[in-house]
């Protein structure tokens, strides 16, 4: 055995971290004791200290059993009204919000009443063992889904609640509780088990010595079963050679009566042999009617609820369409089913599938069950189910070709008028279905016998060589309806294969294409109606109830269909309508996964109520699959985004508070100043240097609430209390604001403003672009020469517009351009090297960079100063409306 093996026993073997113990206490029939045993274990549980609550336990009036309830605390129940019925049932919402350590549900294969949030009680014990709940449970051997066929047989009753083997299967431990047959029939006698009349009516019917003797194998046999497997995983951790796994069982099916029978059969075959399993069906082509259609999906249902993998293969041999697939998934055993007492006519010369594949299947078990047949006649896959309107094209296109036929006799020599037969055969057969063709072929032979071959107007041949006409015309006549038929059935399946595979691909297309959950839902909902006709929704969930539904209007939910909702998304598998979770509500929710998280749902609206083909519901999965993959990169390159953007305005919020001090102490100085002179000379001074002093104290409080100003919006921000509220914005209007804000501080220079004729808008925050811009202004005037000549310049492409600012200061030499974007870099000459306050460059590259744009250093203006570059990418321009006029 290698490493990795054993690896994978240990894995397996070591308890599943988050999820309870599953302890299940089996018997062969009621009344051997299981819920004794169970409240018996429960007991000892309770006083070794674990917290036990009885979620829910039928003691059926037995006073032994009641005594065993003393001391175990219990959930009371809820009551649900079905029918004017009050019915009760566990708690488990109750028993989820409590967390006993330790619950105990009586009856795993009980049917919870409508209007629960599932349709079957083990379903509520799964749902505890996924919230780290130990359960004790009890069942008996016939409510086993795969033993179901078997029961009846032994019993003659159908049992209807039947639980999945794998949830056996998932099981820690199973305790069979036994009971010879004779002890069991003795304490029905007593009233022990059910109370006199009912007693006598079970005797009779379903505990007859006979009857619990076959059961008590079956239960035998189950747990016979686990014992083995086991062992199997103890050889494995052991390190031990183990039986080796000798591949997959194959199963094929048909629409017929013995589907779920060889299902379940197929179900114990690969328990007892550990093998992987799947359910193959081989779509011919043929026309199936309700029944049959209605079996199959019923079969297929049934496999995945045993645990099965269910496939559809298309092919027109059924017997080389199976062998191909076991090979290439490396099967060693094909499982079918017998031909069963219905046979065809021509089932003499033409062989079952079972016998094409025990011809055919070299190195490969072939095995056939042959079932007990049922009284429902089977039909053959390959029969059409009556149409009038097929046989009557035959009709018609075989009077056609008669008349045809009479027309052209008198020019045309006798086999060349047999030509136009066929053709009409090869239209019937082209148009419609097989026996529509062959019935054609039947026509035209008489009607060209009656019609054509001496003597006339009689079926009598008098001629050797007619016979042999008529037979090679007959002959040609059914090969090439069959041909046609046969080639039409392929084209159909290929045409609904392609169908299904455009539809994956247009989807995965589109949503390649999408650059945002929004768009990615868009066109999920818009492919999925376009290939299912079903409304379709997907929903993110924003908090416990709150849900955001994109692709589609907001759905009007109802309570059942909001919970089905909530239970998909937390447990990661589907609920609603066509599930066993809350199945009432017209939705069906398959959950989004992605990175083991579940990252929505998509909602399928179905009818009410639902006949969706079981083909339909595979083919909304698999198109669910890359749904899920586009969402969740979508969701990434979000969260990306916003990680990008939260750093780059963090750091500009670290600038901000670590330059405040530098920022606010030079303007505050220079009011308190003129502040002090003002208080001590008061009327000694001169009016003008009172004016002078106040206006200077009044620039200082405007350039005070400027940085003040970047201070706050940066913040915020930096800590998302201040969103980019965008708008779109005329370039002229930024720059004619920024001009009238620093109206003082330009008035000693030259101001240039150069703007296109028809510049694009912008789609920004106008506010903050401003204030960028007005922080490139402010630097330049204080570093451009008194009388000297500033310029902002507007310019655009097809990408972005560029706001350029440009001075004749002492500008920045080449070497220090990438570092004048560091906080407080300063330089003996450049922008940075006069009296400034430290904000600089760094607050507009988190302005701009907010936006999604870039700020870059150039040279100023004839080679002399600085040029600032404020860069900002554009978007697809908003159709204006026209002037009415």
């Amino acid at each position: 055995m290698s490493d990795a093996q054993r690896a994978d026993a240990l894995l397996l073997d070591s308890p599943r971290e988050g999820r309870g113990q599953l302890k299940v206490f089996l018997g062969a029939a009621p009344g051997v004791g299981k819920t004794y045993a169970m409240l018996q274990a429960a007991q000892r549980q309770r006083q070794i200290g674990r917290d036990v609550r009885i979620g829910i336990v039928e003691t059926h009036g037995r006073a032994e059993t009641e005594a065993m309830r003393v001391g175990l605390l219990e959930q009371p129940m809820v009551r649900r009204d079905h029918r004017g019925v009050p019915l009760q049932e566990m708690d488990l919402d109750g028993l989820l919000d409590v967390r006993p350590q330790l619950v105990l549900v009586d009856e795993l294969a009980h049917s919870n009443a409508p209007g629960s949030r599932h349709a079957k009680r083990w379903q509520d014990v799964l749902e505890l063992l996924d919230a780290g709940l130990d359960v004790y449970t009890t069942v008996n051997v016939q409510h086993l889904e795969s033993l179901n066929d078997q029961v009846r047989a032994i019993t003659g009753v159908q049992v209807r609640e039947t639980v999945p083997d794998w949830v056996l299967q998932e099981a820690d431990d199973i305790l069979l509780i036994d009971l010879p047959p004779r002890e069991l029939l003795e304490r029905l006698r007593e009233g022990k088990v059910y109370v006199p009349e009912q007693a006598r009516a079970a005797i009779d019917a379903f505990f007859s010595q006979t009857n619990l003797t076959a059961l008590r194998e079956l239960a035998m046999q189950t747990a016979a079963a686990r014992v083995d497997a086991d062992l199997h995983r103890r050889h494995r951790l052991l390190g031990q050679a183990a039986p080796a796994v000798l591949g997959r069982l194959l199963v094929g099916i048909a629409g017929n009566a013995e589907a779920e029978g060889l299902v379940r059969h197929a179900a114990r075959v690969a328990e007892r042999r550990h093998l992987p399993w799947s359910v193959v069906h081989v779509d011919t082509g043929t026309s199936r009617n309700e029944a049959q259609l209605a079996r199959l999906q019923t079969a297929q249902a049934l496999a995945e609820r045993l645990g099965a993998e269910v496939v559809e293969l298309r092919g027109e041999r059924v017997a080389r369409t199976l062998l191909d697939h076991a090979a290439a998934r490396r099967a060693s055993v094909l499982l079918v089913g017998g031909r069963g007492r219905a046979r065809r006519r021509w089932a003499i010369w033409q062989p079952s599938v079972a016998e094409q594949l025990i011809r055919a299947g070299c190195g490969l078990e072939i095995s056939v069950l042959a079932q007990t047949p049922t009284d429902e006649p089977v039909r053959s896959p390959s029969r059409k189910a009556w149409n009038r309107r097929d046989y009557l094209l035959a009709v018609l296109a075989t009077g056609g070709a008669t008349a045809i036929a009479l027309l052209l006799s008198r020019f045309l020599a006798l086999p060349n008028i047999s030509l136009v037969f066929l053709a009409a055969v090869l239209v019937v057969a082209v148009r419609s279905s097989l026996g529509p063709a062959l019935a054609c072929a039947g026509l035209s032979f008489l009607l060209y016998d009656f019609l054509f071959i001496p003597p006339t107007f009689t079926f009598i041949v008098a001629r050797q060589e007619d016979v042999l006409t008529l037979v090679f015309f007959l002959l040609m006549a059914v090969l090439s309806g069959n041909l046609a038929s046969r080639q039409r059935r392929q084209f159909q399946a290929l045409r609904q294969t392609q169908a299904d595979t455009t539809a994956l691909l247009e989807l995965s297309r589109q949503l390649g294409a999408a650059t945002d959950a929004q768009a990615v839902a868009t066109a999920a909902v818009r492919q999925l109606k376009q290939t299912t006709d079903l409304r379709a929704i997907v929903a993110t969930r924003e908090g416990r109830g709150s849900w955001r539904f994109l692709g589609d209007s907001a759905p009007t939910l109802t309570e059942q269909e909001l919970a089905a909702a909530e239970w998909a998304f937390e447990h990661g598998q589907p609920a609603g309508q066509g599930t066993d979770t809350l199945p009432s509500g017209r939705w069906w929710w398959l959950p989004l996964s992605g990175d083991e998280r579940s990252l929505g749902l998509l909602g399928i609206e179905l009818p009410v109520p639902s006949r969706t083909a079981q083909q339909t519901r595979r083919l909304v999965a698999a198109l669910a699959q890359p749904l899920s993959q586009a969402l969740g990169r979508a969701t990434l390159a979000e969260q990306l985004e916003a990680a990008r953007l939260h750093g780059q305005t963090e750091e500009l919020r670290s600038a901000l508070l670590a330059s405040v001090s530098h920022d606010l102490r030079t303007p505050l100085t220079a009011m308190r100043g003129a502040i002090d002179s003002l208080a001590s000379l008061g009327d000694s001074m001169s009016e003008s240097d009172r004016q002078e002093l106040l206006e200077a104290t009044r620039d200082e409080a405007e350039r005070l609430d400027r940085y003040i100003q970047n201070l706050l919006d940066m913040t915020r921000l930096g800590h998302g209390g201040l969103k980019l509220i965008r708008d779109w914005t005329a370039p002229g209007d930024i720059v004619a604001s920024a001009v009238q804000r620093l109206k003082r501080v330009l008035a000693d220079l030259r101001l240039d403003v150069r703007l296109p004729d028809a510049p694009p808008l912008l789609y920004v925050h106008p506010a903050l672009i401003e204030q960028a811009l007005v922080n490139v202004l402010e630097n330049a005037a204080r570093f451009s020469p008194d009388g000297g000549r500033l310029e902002i310049a507007v310019e655009s492409d097809a990408r972005a517009l560029r706001f350029i600012v440009s001075d004749e200061g002492p500008g920045v030499p080449e070497a220090e351009r990438k570092k004048i974007f560091d906080m407080f870099y300063t330089a003996a000459r450049g922008d940075r090297g006069g009296p400034g306050t430290g904000l600089g460059l760094s607050i507009c590259q988190g302005m701009i960079g907010a936006h999604g744009g870039r700020v870059a250093v150039t040279d100023g203006l004839d080679g002399r100063g600085t040029g600032v570059i404020l860069e900002l990418p554009l978007q697809p321009q908003p159709e204006l409306e026209k002037d009415a006029s």
